[in-house]
């Protein structure tokens, strides 16, 4: 069974043209832990960076233009079952915390995507490694959180690209499998295009593993035409991943169907 509470405490997104993100509730709130001693709040965990940025993204957007309706509209999607006997927990710790969060779901660990597919999620974010392989094969643009995602940067979202997969992308008309990758892409490119070059609170990165610079090249121009510009790309010919990754410090990576980049 599948509950969906609406936050009242938050102005509810533009159904028809927000970017729906939903995040696994275990990935931004440590079960079990309390913080600074307040038994009404949980401990903040690996996701919440993310969440600030995704915030930060949105207040940046309506200071450019109030009227804006191209924002995130975060979910937050709980299948733990500790954790949804202390549903109240939930939404206290987010209004303690100050995050904006639209909706809180609460569904078993079987029937969360069914809560994906009914809330319209347009990228699913965890750091179940099943939970994010188990989204994309439903269709839903995907990508598992580790721990350095708790030291990225609150202050600018960075989204990474594998271009390895992209230049694999065919031109449109696309198949119903790479529909939901290319209409993300299509609404993350478009609200960066709301920004210029510099200051910007979204940044998108591109690193190509293998190939030279024509492969790099033709992973841009795919991206382009998908209307993703690119803040930084780098081609690694080879080179070993993690150094590089250490030093860009991506929120999550997007790779084949869009989910987890492995190393």
């Amino acid at each position: 069974m599948v509950a969906t509470v609406e936050n009242t405490d938050v102005k509810q997104k533009d159904a028809d043209r927000a970017l729906i993100v939903a995040v696994t509730s275990r990935s931004v709130f440590e079960s079990g832990a309390d913080d600074d001693g307040d038994e009404e709040v949980y401990k903040v965990g690996t996701a919440f960076p993310l969440l600030q940025a995704l915030q930060r993204v949105n207040e940046r957007l309506l200071e450019e233009n109030p009227a804006e309706s191209l924002l995130f509209d975060v979910v937050l999607i709980t299948t733990d079952r500790q954790q949804q006997q202390q549903s109240s927990r939930i939404i206290s710790s987010t209004r303690h915390y100050g995050l904006e969060v639209g909706r809180f779901c609460f569904s078993s660990e079987e029937d969360f995507t069914e809560s994906l597919l009914t809330n319209n999620v347009q990228l699913f974010l965890s750091t179940d490694a099943m939970e994010a392989s188990q989204a994309s094969q439903k269709g839903v643009v995907s990508a598992q959180l580790d721990q350095h995602a708790a030291s990225c940067p609150s202050e600018q979202l960075r989204v990474l690209f594998c271009g390895d997969a992209v230049v694999r992308l065919s031109s449109s008309p696309a198949p119903a499998s790479q529909q939901a990758p290319q209409s993300f892409s299509a609404q993350l490119g478009e609200m960066r295009q709301r920004f210029g070059l510099f200051d910007s609170p979204v940044s998108v990165v591109l690193v190509t593993s293998r190939g030279g610079r024509e492969s790099c090249g033709t992973a841009l121009r795919t991206l382009r035409s998908h209307g993703v510009s690119v803040d930084e790309a780098y081609c690694l010919a080879g080179a070993p991943r993690g150094p590089m990754l250490s030093l860009i410090r991506p929120h999550f990576l997007l790779s084949v169907g869009f989910s987890d980049l492995k190393e």
